[in-house]
């Protein structure tokens, strides 16, 4: 057994066997590779990342988490603080449209049954909103026209 040296990031001891005359490598976890996958799978950093780059340009853009489409903040799309502040439909049409498998609804603002799916959710966001308004700043928490405090308003919360 020969010990070879080998810059392949997260092995520390490369060690060349032969299996009935088949050559392999041995990395320090144990798993073998043969030699000729092995020299075909060693490459350059540089070449490495430049073909990264080139796959993700061929590859679709996936959504990631934060970089949602938001419509722009118009009359249109979003309510008034006066008259309560949130999304108006258009707006979550217009949302959903830009970002494919979303589940955006409007507010539940009318009256529900208890237990109902629409009152599941008011409470939901009653309690979330509640979390937030906490975290506000003590001029927004206290100021009964805030936009947090009218969203709150306009779902009855």
């Amino acid at each position: 057994m020969a010990k070879l040296g080998c810059q392949i990031k997260g092995t520390s001891k490369i060690v060349k066997k032969s299996f009935g005359g088949v050559a392999a490598i041995t990395d320090a976890i144990g798993t073998a590779v043969p030699a000729s996958q092995l020299s075909a799978g060693v490459k350059s950093t540089a070449t490495t990342q430049a073909e990264k780059k080139e796959a993700e340009k061929q590859e679709p853009q996936k959504m990631k988490r934060g970089g949602d489409v938001q419509p722009p903040k118009t009359k249109k799309y979003f309510r008034a603080t006066k008259s309560g502040a949130g999304m108006t439909k258009a707006g979550v049409e217009r949302y959903r449209r830009e970002n494919p498998g979303s589940k955006l609804k409007t507010a539940v603002t009318g009256k529900v049954k208890p237990g109902s799916k629409a009152a599941k959710r008011r409470k939901s966001y009653c309690a979330r909103s509640l979390g937030q308004l906490k975290r506000a700043s003590a001029k927004t928490r206290n100021d009964p026209n805030s936009r947090i405090r009218q969203a709150r308003r306009r779902w009855k919360c």
